[in-house]
């Protein structure tokens, strides 16, 4: 009964850790495509809701993100990001997350105002569930204006799960 009970906690806890929702914090760097554009120091702040889709090793979800440049162009977003598990603790994450741009400075023009961030990292969980990746990640309006220089970022990311 006793070890019966004991089971049932473990898997309980171990459920609602898989199916934990995280904050995401990311410094990095951002590589503007067009000539006149700054590249610059980035910092970046991702929501991941609890996941709606889990499977043996994949889980996918609803999440949001917002970036910041220093010279002040920031993007807010949401959409979808996934996760697949390599083993116990390595993973890699995607995710693509439509929303608005705005420059800071007009070198750093996009093309638009719209903007469809995605992304690509690899990672590790550590024991507490909270994780830690690196990233690349492409800004850019997808073809829906003239203007489409895009701009590349490469982060550090740490994960705090809840």
């Amino acid at each position: 009964m006793i070890k019966t009970l004991i089971a049932s906690l473990l898997l309980a806890a171990g459920a609602a850790a898989a199916q934990a929702q995280s904050l995401i914090v990311g410094v990095g760097y951002a590589d503007f495509s067009f000539y006149k554009g700054e590249d610059q120091a980035l910092f970046a702040l991702d929501y991941h809701h609890t996941p709606f889709h889990e499977a043996t090793r994949f889980s996918a979800g609803w999440g949001g993100t917002l970036s910041a440049d220093a010279s002040g162009d920031t993007h807010i977003g949401a959409g979808l990001y996934g996760v697949y598990q390599l083993g116990q603790s390595w993973f890699l994450e995607g995710s693509v997350m439509p929303g608005a741009y705005f420059e800071g400075e007009s070198r750093n023009d996009l093309g638009s105002n719209f903007q469809i961030r995605s992304l690509f990292g690899v990672g590790y969980t550590f024991d507490s569930g909270n994780k830690l990746s690196l990233s690349v990640s492409h800004k850019s309006n997808a073809g829906t204006e003239d203007f489409n220089p895009g701009v590349n970022e490469a982060m550090i990311r740490y994960h705090f799960a809840f």
